[in-house]
């Protein structure tokens, strides 16, 4: 992690603007994760001498950017788990797809089913045994000359939801090779981004407001910013 990385930090939370690629907490393939490199960061930063406390709050995966939020300390953790759970934590998300005929602004409301073979979604249109109610708004908010970019906000909080929802109605998002982009991305990513996280403080109760800039370097995220 690179300190420019942190967009918050108090006593008690941390909120990391993602890079493609980079785990959020440790997983099988044993890579070091974000979870790794802020525990280090604080240790070094507040001079702690033991065991430094950091909770992951939400996940993202590894091949999207954007904002993840971390909590320093117990307290803040049990809160904002809750907080997830009761969706008081508004998320929005940008992701570019191809120029298809899509409405404007739509409602999308399925059902999905986590396959662990895989690790892939599967959507259906009702209400299935085994799956869960997947909801999710869209606008388009830019056309760029081969793409276009859709504003997210995130009714539900499952597996892969915006992936398998938008590849559901004709629109993979570029590079998703998994849910039926024709091509990759040169970094292995994709363009989905955590954008904005809007919630309440879990311990002062103030309203925290912020917003990810877009991955550098490239050249459609770029062009969405512009």
């Amino acid at each position: 992690m690179e300190e420019s990385q942190i967009v918050f930090e108090d006593n008690h939370v941390l909120i990391i603007n993602k890079k493609v690629g980079q785990l959020v907490q440790g997983d099988k393939t044993g890579d070091e994760s974000l979870l790794d490199s802020i525990k280090n960061y604080i240790k070094v930063k507040e001079h702690k001498p033991g065991n430094v406390y950091l909770g992951l709050v939400h996940r993202i995966d590894r091949p999207t950017s954007g904002l993840v939020i971390y909590a320093k300390t117990s307290k803040a953790l049990s809160r904002l788990t809750q907080m997830v759970k009761n969706r008081e934590i508004k998320k929005t998300y940008w992701a570019v797809v191809p120029k298809e005929m899509i409405p404007h602004e739509q409602r999308l409301v399925h059902y999905l089913q986590k396959n662990e073979k895989n690790n892939k979604a599967t959507v259906f249109p009702k209400a299935t045994i085994g799956a869960k109610e997947a909801i999710l708004n869209y606008k388009l908010v830019k056309t760029l000359d081969n793409f276009q970019l859709l504003e997210i906000d995130l009714e539900t909080g499952r597996h892969h939801q915006i992936r398998a929802q938008l590849s559901k109605i004709g629109v993979p998002i570029k590079g998703d090779l998994k849910y039926g982009s024709p091509r990759s991305n040169p970094d292995g990513g994709i363009h989905l981004h955590a954008r904005k996280l809007e919630f309440l403080h879990p311990v002062t109760l103030h309203k925290v407001s912020v917003t990810a800039p877009v991955p550098k370097n490239d050249p459609v995220w770029k062009a969405c910013e512009e």
